[in-house]
């Protein structure tokens, strides 16, 4: 079976980590049609927009997509690409595995939970109101005294819709993938309307999943201090949006950075995968980055298409590269001026030679 999967490359070193999973992905034997389409900051002045209608086309029509990784302008200029993907498609579940691999720097072992991440709403939804403005003014009347006058306005806003479906996506996950257990995490004791909203609809899925799966709930400033004192104690974690972007974060750090965490953005029919690093403009065409969050996307993309065998292969092959500190980008290495590092393609090469 030769599967159609639209590819984009990115910019940034987006180009180069994408070649290299491209060629990992192909060295397993699986058949890809890829469907290359270009987006980014580097084809903003041909479109206009860093995000074409032909590549959530090519996505809407392919169902699959591999992604790598897309500038987002800090405090200035269009919305994140990335974040315009997931409305556009309705990519409602961002699934972030944390797995520690032998051979990778950390200072913990054997960690292994799966970050669920609500993708559509909560404060990412990107209702803002300026300093100034005639709505942001409105909001602080009717605050009456608890914004000050001089305050720009984010609006969070959680739904029953939103909450239910991330929550029953993770149940769903542990259940498919025989995990024991769902934390739910927020700060309810505090916003007690949004998050309470969360943890209300929590408890109302966790029942259908008694006996099955253990439910528990974490506020989340408890939770960055339990996972750094005990991550064995947790599974599968699922959150909304702004808590799951700074989480995975933290829980990357805890299996050795984001270099080696992979990401999934999940809809109905439709699925993205992508590294959760970004793109590093600085060593664009260095043959420098690590390549392996990108090429672990790919295995949580053959694994969504049905190529369970090629993937454990793939992830297997991954771990041997890393065990054997060898075949690894400086980052991966004691000393991160280690001479004997190789490049992005490099790396790749390794983790083909172990697929034959």
């Amino acid at each position: 079976m030769v599967h159609k999967i639209t590819l984009i490359p990115g910019d940034g070193t987006g180009p180069e980590l994408t070649a290299a999973v491209r060629r990992v992905i192909e060295a397993t034997g699986v058949k890809i049609d890829w469907e290359i389409m270009d987006a980014g900051v580097d084809v903003m002045e041909k479109y206009g927009t860093p995000l074409p209608d032909a590549v959530l086309e090519s996505i809407r029509r392919n169902k699959v997509a591999l992604k790598g990784p897309i500038t987002t302008p800090i405090g200035t200029g269009f919305r994140s690409v990335n974040v315009a993907l997931r409305h556009a498609l309705n990519l409602y579940a961002c699934v972030r595995p944390c797995k520690t691999y032998p051979g990778v720097r950390s200072r913990y072992q054997d960690i292994d939970v799966v970050m669920v991440r609500e993708n559509s709403e909560d404060l990412y939804a990107g209702v803002e109101f300026d300093l100034n403005s005639p709505e942001a003014g409105q909001i602080i009347g009717m605050a009456k005294g608890k914004i000050r006058e001089d305050s720009a306005i984010s609006i969070k806003s959680l739904s029953i819709t939103g909450c239910r479906r991330i929550v029953e996506y993770a149940f769903c996950y542990a259940v498919q993938n025989n995990r024991k257990k769902v934390t739910a995490v927020a700060k309810a004791n505090i916003m007690k309307f949004t998050d309470g909203l969360f943890y209300r609809i929590a408890r109302e899925v966790a029942k259908e999943y008694e006996g099955k799966i253990a439910y528990e709930e974490v506020l989340v400033d408890a939770m960055c201090m339990q996972l750094v004192q005990r991550p064995e104690a947790f599974d599968v974690m699922v959150m909304p949006n702004l808590y799951g972007d700074i989480l995975s974060d933290l829980c990357a750090g805890l299996v050795g950075g984001l270099g080696v965490a992979p990401g999934a953005n999940i809809g109905d029919g439709v699925a993205l995968f992508e590294p959760t690093h970004g793109s590093a403009p600085k060593y664009k065409g260095l043959n420098k980055v690590n390549p392996t969050a990108i090429i672990l996307s790919g295995m949580l993309m053959l694994r969504y298409i049905g190529e369970n065998q090629a993937a454990d292969r793939l992830e297997k092959a991954v771990a041997a590269v890393i065990a054997e500190n060898k075949n690894v980008t400086y980052d991966m290495k004691a000393d991160r001026t280690d001479p004997s590092a190789v490049g992005t393609k490099e790396m790749a090469d390794a983790i083909i030679a172990k697929l034959k």
